[in-house]
């Protein structure tokens, strides 16, 4: 009987509490208003959030400081990945590399939302489309690849290639929208608009935060429930079951839509890569990774896979796995996901298999004493449009609204913006006035490569200086005086350099790369709009709150 007493004692001790905390969180402790009450003006504050949740199929990585940069060999003398001692805040980043399935929903997806057969659209699913290409070989047979590996379903679950960082960017953007949409369908926010055949509506995050109603072309039925519950005025009649629920719309501060995929910066995948937490003890790290894995060898050193490589890649001249009857790798191209083991973080294929485009435009210095912090170059800072009635404005919202498209150096054809998306403009000088910490809109050659950075730093800012980089030039568009037709003509003159603002750093090794490569610290690059079959992609998403969620211990668990 003691016992009972003790435990309801207990209970209701415990249920006080959790009504006491609840009440203080829903007061403000510094003016005493009430949040989230409509007789206190309804100011958001939300009291559910528990944490934030990994997203689908991520890894979250604690962040903390790491030597970036070369630590073993430097074969190429190419002095590009000078140490540097980096900070890099946590994130979560995808197990593997994007694999052809999942890129393929994406590819059908926009095929379905943006029918190729209407003319306003009919260059949007092509420009998501892999270049097949990329596997034919002057002197090679190899067109049962070009025809197969992306749609087939024996390489449904290989990583992606043929694709340029420009499509790789735009994957992460469609991929930020369809997990909030699903999330909001989930929720019951709003209706399942897959199940509605007459819809046809492109969402986009920003914009449904912004104006939902030029989201959804002005049918209120489908955004039906918004956050709190709204209070009616006596004789005021209940609503409608189409029309909105709720005291509010969703805002950010509701924290129910995830956090934006994007493309990993350079120091944000080196540092995933090396996984220096199996090096740490207390609070140093021990040697130096030449891998994604601890030790000096490519091989397997356990009994079971003794002698196996840990990862795909190129062994020697024509050796692309092995011998017949004891592949060492176990492939000849890109290999499955996830087939071989992971790193200490839990990502696969860090090393090997495909290499992998990152955010970052490529220079051959990493800025550290600028900046030693999250590390990224390429910040090209914008603000939305606003149109002269203070609204935001939506590219190509109405029906009768044409797509403005634009052709890229090797002559595809892409859309400036996606029907449906905010426009965005660069930042202004007035918006930098009496700032600090950035002054200029556009970032990506700041330091190196702008004209502060060269021997013309002295000249009149309206004053044209020849560029650092003696990089080719963007096609110009010309008539063609035989048969009138608008043509590209390429830039004629003589170059040294690939190296441009367009110019984007990919990391790691892949199948075809000799071992050199496999270190994170390597560093190549290639100009945005190009594809090969050796790099694919991975996303990342931001992590929120505290960096890490564990209790801290003296050495890896593993040890």
């Amino acid at each position: 009987m003691k016992n009972i007493f003790k435990i309801s004692l207990l209970a209701v001790t415990a249920l006080l509490f959790a009504n006491c905390n609840r009440s203080n969180a829903n007061k403000s402790t510094l003016t005493g208003l009430n949040f989230n009450d409509p007789k206190n003006g309804n100011f958001i504050r939300n009291n559910s959030f528990d944490g934030q949740k990994t997203p689908p199929g991520m890894i979250g990585v604690e962040g903390g400081s790491f030597t970036m940069g070369q630590v073993q060999d430097d074969v190429m003398f190419d002095w590009n990945t000078t140490p540097k001692k980096i900070h890099v805040r946590s994130f979560y980043m995808d197990e593997a590399e994007v694999s052809n399935s999942e890129y393929l929903l994406y590819a059908e997806y926009t095929k379905d939302l943006y029918n190729p057969s209407e003319e306003n659209y009919r260059y949007i699913y092509n420009s998501v489309l892999p270049d097949t290409l990329v596997w034919r070989k002057s002197l090679g047979n190899t067109d049962i690849l070009a025809e197969n590996y992306f749609r087939h379903p024996a390489y449904a679950d290989y990583p992606v290639v043929g694709v340029s960082w420009l499509q790789a960017n735009e994957y992460c953007k469609w991929r930020t929208n369809v997990v909030n949409l699903k999330t909001l369908i989930d929720k019951g926010h709003i209706k399942n608009v897959f199940e509605i055949d007459s819809v046809k509506i492109p969402f986009d995050t920003e914009a449904f935060l912004a104006n939902s109603d030029k989201v959804f072309k002005g049918d209120s039925t489908i955004y039906r429930r918004g956050v709190g519950r709204a209070v009616r005025k006596r004789g005021e009649p209940r609503p409608g079951r189409d029309e909105f629920q709720g005291a509010r719309k969703i805002s950010r501060s509701d924290g129910i839509l995830v956090q934006s995929f994007r493309l990993p910066t350079e120091a944000e995948w080196e540092f995933a890569a090396k996984a220096n937490i199996e090096n740490r003890e207390y609070n140093n790290i021990r040697g130096r990774k030449k891998y994604a894995w601890d030790g000096k060898y490519s091989r397997d050193k356990s009994r079971r896979h003794k002698g196996d490589q840990l990862a795909n890649f190129k062994q020697g001249p024509g050796q692309y796995s092995g011998l017949s009857g004891w592949s060492s790798d176990g492939a000849d191209i890109p290999n499955k996901i996830k087939s071989y083991p992971p790193n200490a973080f839990g990502l696969y294929d860090m090393s090997g298999n495909v290499a992998e485009w990152v955010a970052d435009v490529y220079r051959p210095i990493i800025d550290s004493e600028a900046n030693d912090f999250n590390y990224f170059r390429g910040n090209i800072f914008t603000k939305k449009m606003i149109d002269e009635e203070g609204n935001v404005v939506i590219a190509a919202n109405d029906q009768a609204a044409e797509v403005d498209y634009d052709t890229l150096p090797n002559g595809n054809i892409v859309a400036k913006q996606l029907p449906g998306t905010i426009k965005y403009i660069p930042i202004t000088k007035d918006d930098v006035m009496l700032r600090r910490n950035f002054m200029v809109a556009d970032n990506t050659d700041i330091g190196d490569g702008d004209a502060n950075s060269s021997r013309f730093f002295e000249e009149d800012e309206d004053k044209v200086v020849p560029s650092m980089y003696n990089s080719p030039k963007a096609p110009t568009k010309e008539i063609d005086p035989n048969t009138g037709e608008e043509i590209l003509v390429n830039d004629a003159e003589n170059r040294t350099t690939l190296i441009s603002n367009s110019t984007r750093v990919y990391k790691g090794g892949s199948w075809s790369d000799r071992e050199y490569w496999l270190d994170p610290a390597q560093r190549r690059y290639l100009p945005e709009y190009m594809a090969t079959n050796y790099i694919g992609f991975r996303c990342v998403s931001d992590k929120l709150g505290p960096m890490g969620t564990g209790k801290k211990s003296a050495r890896n668990p593993s040890r």
